[in-house]
C-alpha cells in the first residue's frame, strides 16, 4: 500500500508540474500574440502625415475670426485645382475647389487629443488664429501652445508643440473623397496645390 501511495503522490506532483508548464506556455503564446506598445502601432498610426484624416468633419466651417483674406492669391476662390497633399488617404491627386485663401502663419503641430486618443505627430495644419493667446507670429519650432481648432475630435483645448511653420498662402478647399463631400477643409498650403491640367 505504501508503494501505491508514493506512486500516487509522484504522479500527482508530475501532473501539477505539467499543468504549471502548460500554463506558462499558453501565457507566453498569448503574450506574444498581443502587440507590444511598439509592435502594434502600425495599425494605429500616430502621425497625421496622411493617415488620421478620416476623423475630419465633412464641413470644416467658417475660417477663424481675425484671419486675413489673401488679396491676390495664386489660386482664386472658386478655382479648380489638384491637391498634392497627403493629409488623408486618397487626398493626393484629388481635384478640389478653392473655398478660401488667407495670409497668416501656418503651423504643423504635435499634440495629445483631449478625448484620450493616441498622440498625433506632425499634424498639418493649424493657423496662428487657431491658437489660444499666442505670442506674435511666427512661433518658433518647439514652442508649446494650446489649440483652439476643432478640425478633429479631441483637438480643441489640446496642448501642442510647434513642429514647423510656413508663411505660404493657406487655403480652404472643397473636394470629394471616398464618396464624402468635404467642404471648407482646413488647411492646404500653396505648395500642396497644383493647377488642374
Amino acid at each position: 500500500m505504501k508503494r501505491i501511495s508514493v506512486f500516487t503522490r509522484m504522479a500527482g506532483a508530475v501532473g501539477v508540474a505539467a499543468l504549471a508548464l502548460t500554463g506558462c506556455a499558453s501565457t507566453g503564446e498569448e503574450d506574444s500574440a498581443q502587440p507590444s506598445p511598439t509592435q502594434g502601432s502600425d495599425a494605429m498610426p500616430t502621425s497625421d502625415s496622411g493617415m488620421d484624416g478620416h476623423d475630419h468633419e465633412p464641413d470644416g466651417g467658417p475660417p477663424p475670426e481675425g484671419i486675413e483674406e489673401a488679396t491676390d492669391p495664386t489660386y482664386a476662390v472658386g478655382e479648380t485645382v489638384t491637391l498634392a497633399a497627403d493629409h488623408m488617404p486618397g487626398m493626393d491627386g484629388t481635384e478640389a475647389t478653392i473655398s478660401g485663401a488667407f495670409n497668416t502663419t501656418t503651423y504643423s503641430v504635435s499634440y495629445t487629443p483631449t478625448d484620450g486618443g493616441d498622440p498625433v505627430t506632425d499634424h498639418k495644419w493649424v493657423v496662428h488664429e487657431e491658437l489660444e493667446n499666442p505670442d506674435a507670429p511666427p512661433l518658433a519650432e518647439g514652442t508649446d501652445v494650446v489649440l483652439d481648432a476643432d478640425h478633429m475630435s479631441g483637438m480643441a483645448g489640446a496642448e501642442a508643440t510647434i513642429d514647423s511653420s510656413t508663411d505660404e498662402t493657406v487655403y480652404m478647399v472643397d473636394f470629394e473623397m471616398d464618396g464624402m463631400e468635404m467642404t471648407n477643409h482646413k488647411w492646404v498650403v500653396e505648395s500642396e496645390i497644383q493647377p488642374t491640367e
